[in-house]
């Protein structure tokens, strides 16, 4: 049984790129959320905080950056990654005006 995380917990930012602002102009959006929650808590909680309904949700764990400093190779945090996509007529305005 997967551990309980409160749904405010489970979004932790929304990701701004190129690719997603293409993303959402066809109703899928990209959020960083938090790595233990699984699919029905990310939907419950976009639901929650943007008063929307998801049809479906799709989830990927992204692999943290390697980095050089010198001789020193470093690497960057592992995150998770859920693509929303919201029913026809739903939208989330995340930066409106800009």
């Amino acid at each position: 049984m997967p551990k309980q995380i409160h749904s405010y917990e489970v979004l932790r930012r929304p990701i701004v790129t190129e690719k997603s602002t293409a993303l959402a102009a066809t109703g899928k959006y990209v959020f960083e959320v938090a790595p233990g929650a699984n699919k029905p808590q990310i939907q419950e909680a976009v639901e929650r905080a943007f008063e929307v309904r998801v049809s479906s949700v799709n989830v990927m764990n992204v692999r943290g950056k390697r980095k050089r400093r010198g001789r020193v190779l470093t690497t960057g945090r592992d995150w998770k990654k859920a693509i929303v996509t919201l029913q026809a007529g739903d939208q989330i305005q995340l930066f409106e005006g800009v």
